[in-house]
């Protein structure tokens, strides 16, 4: 999977800036149909799809993640793993 990896620590980014600025830069390298596969926000512990996670209890790699990956999507992570949203 190709994977940008952004520290925006210092620019306090909440969930939402986070997904409008990953938006934008899928939309730069995949064109206008980019669609959103999957996310996870470690602040709220929420991801989508919702559940994915479940059969991967004690696993190292989160439910969203592995959905994605197995998709072929394009990944921005944040914060090393704060917030990552998978794209199509």
């Amino acid at each position: 999977m190709k994977t940008l990896r952004l520290d925006t620590t210092e620019l306090g980014l909440d969930f939402y800036a986070a997904l409008k600025l990953a938006t934008a830069i899928a939309q730069q390298h995949l064109g206008d149909g980019t669609m959103l596969l999957s996310w996870y926000d470690r602040e709220r512990d929420l991801e989508s799809p919702a559940g994915v996670s479940e059969c991967h209890e004690g696993c190292a790699t989160k439910g969203s993640w592995d959905y994605a990956l197995n998709r072929d999507a394009r990944l921005v992570e944040f914060d090393a793993g704060r917030f990552f949203f998978c794209f199509l």
